[in-house]
């Protein structure tokens, strides 16, 4: 059984860096797209970033444009996310997925998240 394992997450000042990392435990027999969610304390999960397996095109939620980078590594079947610059508004549980297929709508594969806080 496959599982996501996210690490690397803690407590940062703001304008401070983070960098989240994803690393399956089994073999994903095909990855179609990778991304990061975030769910705030009392709000809905959000998709903070995407990135396709085959050509590593990148999509990225409005407020974090521009400090943070969503990245894959083929070889070690890990992505990551770089975050900088971060804001106490970045504060949340990040999970990073996994969709199999551009024919499903929703994410095969979701890690356990990984607290980021971020104080002033």
């Amino acid at each position: 059984q496959v599982q996501l394992v996210e690490s690397g997450g803690g407590l940062v000042q703001a304008g401070g860096s983070l960098r989240l990392s994803c690393a399956a435990s089994g073999r994903i027999l095909s990855t179609y797209m990778m991304g990061w969610f975030r769910q705030a304390p009392g709000k809905e999960r959000e998709l903070v970033a995407r990135i396709k397996w085959s050509d590593a095109s990148t999509l990225y939620v409005d407020s974090v444009k521009g400090r943070f980078t969503i990245s894959r590594d083929n070889t070690k079947n890990t992505f990551a996310l770089q975050m900088n610059s971060l804001k106490p508004e970045d504060t949340a549980v990040y999970y990073c997925a996994v969709k199999t297929s551009i024919w499903k709508p929703q994410y095969d594969y979701w890690g356990q998240g990984t607290q980021v806080t971020v104080s002033l």
